[in-house]
């Protein structure tokens, strides 16, 4: 662990190294290492999960969908709202970290944040507005309509150039619709990724909706 980038933050609890599984962050048995783009630095070893973690990942979000998919949506929306509110009032520090680990400006990482923030406030509110519809009946005997319902558990793959920002936007609406999600970050940026996990954790997503 680079000790000059946890004194860079101003809550080093954020600068994690485990993956969250199961709402745990379990001692890592292989690791790899985020380096500084800019430097060639060695920022931290951060957890290398294999396909035995994956199925872990996987299981936990399966046994968590049920739970998760049944809470009413104006639950999901007080989680999401909680969990923008953590992103923003920690920008600063997930704007460290991105620029730590990608070598994106911390002006515009910190734009990246607030973006990426968005999306979290947005589907908040759009998951209290996940009705249905009625279709007008070809037949007047006959009354046709729709529902939205929660799919299952979803797998984000995201990239390195916006390593929150695509976070969030596959988390946040997956989240609001019902769903449970299993994230495999790049490699590249795992570090806020990481912090962004933990914001949920403490805004309230369950063990292994996340």
């Amino acid at each position: 662990m680079n000790p000059t980038l946890r004194q860079r933050l101003k809550e080093s609890a954020l600068l994690k190294t485990s993956a969250l599984l199961n709402g745990l962050w379990p001692t890592p048995q292989h690791h790899f290492a985020v380096l500084d783009p800019a430097s060639g630095e060695r920022l931290a070893d951060v957890a290398n999960c294999g396909a035995d973690q994956a199925h872990e990942a996987i299981a936990a979000a399966e046994n968590a969908l049920p739970a998760w998919r049944a809470k009413p949506a104006r639950d999901r929306a007080a989680v999401l709202r909680q969990w923008f509110a953590l992103i923003t009032a920690h920008a600063d520090d997930l704007a460290t970290l991105i620029t730590a680990e990608q070598g994106k400006p911390w002006s515009e990482a910190k734009g990246e944040v607030i973006y990426g923030a968005s999306f979290v406030e947005w589907f908040a509110e759009e998951a209290r507005r996940a009705g249905g519809e009625t279709i007008p009946s070809h037949d007047a005997t006959k009354r046709l309509l729709t529902l939205r319902q929660p799919i299952g558990v979803c797998a984000a793959i995201t990239p390195w150039n916006f390593p929150i920002a695509m976070i969030t936007r596959k988390v946040a609406p997956a989240l609001a619709a019902g769903c449970t999600v299993v994230v495999k970050p790049a490699e590249q940026t795992p570090l806020s990724a990481l912090a962004l996990a933990e914001l949920a954790q403490r805004a309230g997503v369950p063990a292994g909706v996340l």
